[in-house]
């Protein structure tokens, strides 16, 4: 399988929940807002014998002709939009859920960023999300997907995706947070959304207030990171500045 970080660049992120662009060569950390996290925004895009496959879709900005950065960042890894043919959601969080749709700067109406593909969401993530519409999830982003023919709702805790993509309910960064393996030949892609997002979170043991249950979020990293290292996974960090692919 081929792996293609998609980064739309660093960006610090406080209580207020709003992602502000970060220039890490000229700016420092701590002239931002006092407990402003440092993270990276990277969907990942692999291809596999069947598949063109998106592991979230990211804020959902424009790049600076307009076009969405998402669309514009597969372009240039040499893949138009229309090629990709699933899109797996870890979760509804904004950062993670912004690329669902787009929206016409003209009309303000919103589409379905990517039509041809199928889309596998948490069906109680989906529905959570709707309800709660806090400052995390922005329905105008996904609501759309309750009405769009080519999406796989994903029901139980624990299941398969055409043989090959494991998924798994942690319930850990938000309610209904799951996460994803993928499977060819001798080779698995791990992604672990919000609760494995950075390299260094997995070498060291310790629980974040924001994560809807930070204790369990803590002792799977652990257990991935362990088993991982044993069965050769390569994982994904979507927040991780230096090392989004492990190993790279």
């Amino acid at each position: 399988m081929t792996i293609i970080p998609l980064s739309e660049g660093s960006f610090t992120i406080d209580k207020t929940k709003v992602f502000v662009p970060f220039d890490t060569t000229t700016e420092e950390l701590h002239t931002r807002p006092a407990g402003s996290l440092l993270v990276e925004i990277q969907p990942f895009v692999i291809i596999t014998e069947k598949d063109v496959i998106l592991l979230d879709t990211g804020l959902g900005y424009r790049d600076a002709n307009g076009v969405s950065q998402l669309h514009s960042n597969l372009a240039k890894a040499g893949i138009n939009p229309s090629q990709v043919t699933k899109v797996l959601m870890s979760h509804l969080h904004k950062d993670h859920a912004g690329g669902i749709t787009i929206r016409d700067p003209h009309t303000h109406e919103r589409f379905i960023s990517f039509p041809y593909a199928t889309y596998f969401v948490q069906r109680r993530e989906f529905d959570y999300g709707m309800q709660v519409g806090t400052a995390s999830y922005i329905t105008e982003d996904f609501s759309l997907l309750e009405d769009f023919s080519k999406v796989v709702w994903l029901e139980e805790d624990e299941g398969w995706i055409d043989n090959y993509i494991h998924y798994q309910l942690t319930g850990a960064h938000s309610k209904f947070h799951q996460v994803f393996w993928i499977h060819e030949n001798d080779e698995t892609a791990f992604f672990g959304g919000d609760v494995a997002p950075q390299l260094q979170q997995m070498k060291s043991r310790f629980i974040a207030k924001y994560d809807f249950d930070g204790k369990k979020c803590m002792e799977l990293r652990g257990q991935w990171w362990q088993q991982g290292q044993a069965e050769n996974w390569t994982f994904l960090f979507y927040h991780d500045i230096k090392s989004p692919v492990w190993p790279g």
